[in-house]
Parts: C-alpha cells; sequence; structure tokens
C-alpha cells in the first residue's frame, strides 16, 4: 500500500499554525472572549485593539518561522 505524498507546501503552514496556537494564545484567547462578549450587537472596530493585537503576534510568529 502507498501512502501519499507528503506535500512541502503544508509544512510550513502546519509549524505557523503550531507555533501561533502556543505563543499567540493569549492574544487569540482576548479576541476571541471580545467577539463572544460583542457578538449579537457587532459594530465596526469593536474588538479591533484585541484584533490588532492578534495580528501583530501572528506576524512575529512568521518573521520567527523565517528566521528558524
Amino acid at each position: 500500500m502507498q501512502s501519499a505524498p507528503k506535500t512541502t507546501a503544508s509544512t510550513p503552514l502546519k509549524r505557523l499554525a503550531l507555533h501561533s496556537t502556543t505563543t499567540c494564545s493569549a492574544q487569540a484567547t482576548s479576541y476571541g472572549k471580545c467577539i463572544l462578549a460583542t457578538y449579537t450587537d457587532v459594530r465596526k472596530d469593536s474588538c479591533k485593539q484585541e484584533f490588532e493585537k492578534f495580528g501583530q503576534c501572528l506576524r512575529q510568529a512568521v518573521r520567527l518561522l523565517q528566521v528558524s
């Protein structure tokens, strides 16, 4: 039985997903809590600050992955 070919394109994405969930968990939790608290009364930029912190953390995680 042959195994499916391993694609190298998914490897960096998997590494990013693993790294970002461990590194950015506090920011992701904060953003998620904000979304949960405001989902019935959604307004533009209601969770902007939390989203920006989460995005900044993810960008930093990508930079760290590119270096290593």
